[in-house]
């Protein structure tokens, strides 16, 4: 089998697409309300895991992902030796989601979920490029009822979530794929912040 040949149309679609990722991190750079924004989610994540708290996120599709990503880093390690942070991605407990899924609805898979595990004090992020799904929706709304500190991470026009949560983070592009890459690095920093203030000799 032949294989195919990379054309120059090719090369030109893989070098406009790094670009349009550049200029969507560029636009980070400007944004003193976002830099704002990320620091003061990391503080308070920090201050809810010293007071015995928990983190959790929830997303759909490329969302869950990050979700999960984001979980792991905490639970794991972000770039420092330390004692594991307890960090949930509420979209990974298949049985949970098929169940509460098929008796209540998909739109209640989080809002199930955080009812059940969610305590006040804790912090819960959604995760949706739109600001619309409403599963995200309906989880932010059962946090922000039983006292969670409630942030969305979401894409430019910021959706429904940003009437419901706390703080929304907005990714100023209507690119899916651009939006999904900056929410993973405005994850990575959070990690960074949370790290740094909570473990800073080590």
């Amino acid at each position: 089998m032949k294989q195919a040949e990379v054309t120059e149309t090719m090369r030109k679609m893989v070098k406009d697409r790094i670009l349009s990722s550049i200029q969507a991190k560029q636009a980070l750079l400007a944004d003193t309300v976002f830099q704002g924004m990320v620091a003061a989610v990391a503080m308070r994540i920090a201050d809810s895991l010293r007071a015995g708290g928990k983190l959790f996120l929830f997303g759909n599709g490329g969302s869950a992902s990050d979700a999960e990503h984001i979980a792991a880093e905490f639970t794991g390690r972000y770039l420092k030796e330390r004692r594991g942070l307890p960090a949930i991605a509420l979209n990974v407990n298949l049985s949970a989601l098929t169940a509460i899924g098929n008796d209540y609805g998909f739109d209640a898979i989080f809002a199930r979920q955080m009812e059940a595990l969610g305590r006040a004090g804790d912090v819960a992020i959604g995760i949706s490029t739109s600001g619309n799904s409403r599963n995200v929706i309906r989880g932010l709304e059962v946090a922000k009822s039983m006292q969670l500190f409630t942030v969305a991470l979401t894409g430019e026009s910021g959706g429904k979530v940003k009437n419901i949560a706390e703080c929304t983070i907005q990714i100023r592009s209507q690119e899916t794929p651009r939006i999904q890459e900056c929410h993973i690095l405005t994850g990575h920093i959070i990690c960074e912040l949370v790290e740094n203030a909570m473990f800073e000799d080590t």
